[in-house]
């Protein structure tokens, strides 16, 4: 199993659970972990033939800023949902992070895997 990965994508949207969260735009970060066999794109030296992180990306900060959940539990779901189905994914990891959520914490958030590992 190949892994191609998107660090700290950054993406503002509305999240939380309280009055003023639903009011105000925040920023979440995810960390996604997708498997892939990159033999072909690698043979090929073709886009088409590999897991296009940029469609990817340009895909869920899409989605993301568009998106009023009241969960990052929702939201993760639904991220997971789009690349399993969308891209051709078997397996993904994806750490997603509300920044500043905690008082005295970097952030807070949660970590999922979803799919089968090859």
């Amino acid at each position: 199993m190949d892994i191609v990965y998107i660090r700290d994508l950054k993406v503002d949207t509305v999240i939380g659970i309280f009055d003023w969260e639903r009011r105000i735009r925040q920023t979440v970060s995810l960390d996604l972990e997708m498997a892939t066999d990159i033999r072909r794109a690698a043979a090929t030296d073709h886009i088409n033939e590999a897991l296009d992180y940029k469609s990817v990306g340009k895909r869920l900060i899409s989605f993301i800023q568009e998106s009023e959940f009241q969960l990052v539990e929702t939201l993760a779901e639904k991220i997971s949902d789009i690349v399993l189905n969308e891209f051709g994914v078997t397996w993904l990891k994806l750490r997603l992070s509300k920044p500043g959520a905690l008082r005295g914490s970097k952030d807070v958030g949660i970590i999922i895997e979803r799919g089968e590992k090859a």
